[in-house]
C-alpha cells in the first residue's frame, strides 16, 4: 500500500523544516547584513521561495506519482537517477550542519553549558531515527503537533514583547537599499531551499497533488514567511538591529526579554520546549532524506536499513561543524547559502529543461 500524507501535513512539514533555523540563527545573520531591514530581507526571501517551490511542482505535475529520483530514471536511466539521489543525499548532509548549530547552541549555551556536545548530537539523532523508522505518515502527524507548538510560541513571544515594542527601531525603512537587501535575502532563501528539497521527495506522496496546482507548497512557504517575519519585526523593534546582530541566537535574547504583566517573567523555558519539536523535525527529515536517497542508490526497497548508517554520517558531520564555534558561524554565513541555493534552484531547472527536451520519451513510457 502506497504511503500518502494529507495536504495539511505537507504544509505543516514545510513550516516545521524552516521555522527553527529561520528564527534561531537566520535573523542574526540578516541583522549583521542589512540591519533593521532584516524583516524586508525575510519578505523578499519568502517571495523568492514561492517561485522556487512552484518550480519544483512544475517538474512533478505531469508525473505526480514520481519524485525527482524516479523521474530521473524515466528521463535518462538509472545512472541519472542515482546522480540525483546522490545530490539530494549530499544536500541533506550539508543541511544538517545549520540545523545542529540551531539545536545544540540553543540548549548548550543557554541551559546546559557543561554538557558535552556529543550528548546533544546523539540524543537528537536517536529521536529523529525513531520518527524516521515509523515512516512519513508519523512524521506528518508530528509536524502537525509542531505546527500547534509554533503558533503557541508566536502568540507567547508577541504578547510578551508588546510592552517593549518600539517601531522607531525599524526606521528608516530600506536604509540598506534594495540590491543589498535582496542579496541578504539569500540567507532566508537557503531556509526555503530545505523545504524545496523536501518537496522533491515528498510531493508525490501528497494526496491529489496534481489537483492542487502547486498551491499547497506555495501556502507552506507563505505560512512560514508569515510566522517567521513576526520574529524579524519583533527582534528589530524590541532589541534593535544592533543588539540582534551581536547574537548567534538572537531569538533567545528576545525570549529572555519577554514578560507578561508583573507575575509571569522569564518564561523562555516554556518557549524552548515549544521550539524543540520543530527543531527535532528538521533532524528527523535529514535522516529520512539521506536514508531514502542512499537506499535508491543501492537499490534497496526500504529506507529502514540505511537509517543507522545515515545517522552516523550525519552525526560525524554535525559534530565537526558545532565543535568549533567560529567554524560553525563561518559555515553558516559564508558556505551554506552558496551550497544550498545552486542545488535547490539548479536541480529543478535542469529537470524542467529535460522534461521539455524529452517530453515525447516520457509520454511513450507512460503509455
Amino acid at each position: 500500500m502506497k504511503i500518502q500524507i494529507s495536504n495539511g501535513m505537507f504544509i505543516a512539514m514545510i513550516l516545521n523544516i524552516m521555522y527553527a533555523k529561520a528564527i534561531g540563527v537566520t535573523q542574526g545573520v540578516l541583522a549583521r547584513a542589512v540591519g533593521q531591514d532584516m524583516w524586508l530581507a525575510t519578505l523578499l526571501g519568502t517571495l523568492e521561495g514561492i517561485v522556487m517551490m512552484y518550480l519544483t511542482y512544475v517538474v512533478i505535475r505531469r508525473t505526480p506519482d514520481k519524485d525527482f529520483v524516479q523521474l530521473g530514471q524515466l528521463l535518462l536511466g538509472r545512472w541519472f537517477s542515482s546522480l540525483i539521489a546522490l545530490v539530494i543525499f549530499a544536500f541533506f548532509i550539508v543541511a544538517f550542519g545549520p540545523i545542529m548549530i540551531t539545536f545544540v547552541y540553543h540548549l548548550r549555551d543557554y541551559f546546559l553549558p557543561d554538557a558535552p556536545l556529543w550528548i546533544f548530537v546523539v540524543t537528537s539523532l536517536v529521536v529523529g531515527a525513531i520518527g524516521c523508522y515509523y515512516g512519513l505518515e508519523v512524521m506528518g502527524r508530528i509536524a502537525m503537533i509542531g505546527l500547534l507548538f509554533m503558533f503557541a510560541l508566536n502568540v507567547l513571544i508577541t504578547i510578551g514583547s508588546m510592552q517593549e515594542f518600539d517601531i522607531r527601531n525599524l526606521l528608516p525603512v530600506m536604509e540598506s537599499g534594495l540590491p543589498r537587501t535582496a542579496k541578504a535575502s539569500m540567507h532566508y532563501l537557503a531556509d526555503c531551499a530545505m523545504a524545496t528539497m523536501m518537496a522533491t521527495l515528498v510531493l508525490p506522496l501528497v494526496k491529489k497533488v496534481d489537483i492542487g496546482n502547486g498551491r499547497f507548497g506555495v501556502l507552506g512557504i507563505i505560512g512560514s514567511g508569515m510566522m517567521i517575519i513576526i520574529w524579524a519585526i519583533l527582534e528589530g523593534a524590541v532589541l534593535s538591529s544592533e543588539v540582534t546582530s551581536q547574537y548567534t541566537l538572537s531569538c533567545m535574547k528576545l525570549a529572555r526579554n519577554a514578560h507578561i504583566g508583573t507575575f509571569l517573567q522569564r518564561y523562555e523555558m516554556i518557549m524552548i520546549a515549544l521550539y524543540s519539536l520543530p527543531a527535532l523535525f528538521e533532524v528527523m527529515f535529514c535522516i529520512y532524506g539521506t536514508s531514502v536517497c542512499i537506499s535508491r542508490i543501492f537499490g534497496i526497497k526500504s529506507n529502514r536499513p540505511m537509517i543507522i548508517p545515515c545517522c552516523i554520517v550525519l552525526g560525524v558531520f554535525g559534530y565537526w561543524i558545532i565543535e568549533d564555534h567560529f567554524r560553525a558561524i563561518d559555515f553558516l554565513e559564508n558556505y551554506w547559502p552558496f551550497i544550498a541555493l545552486p542545488v535547490a534552484i539548479g536541480l529543478p531547472l535542469i529537470m524542467v529543461l529535460l522534461r521539455v527536451m524529452l517530453g515525447s520519451k516520457l509520454q511513450k513510457k507512460s503509455a
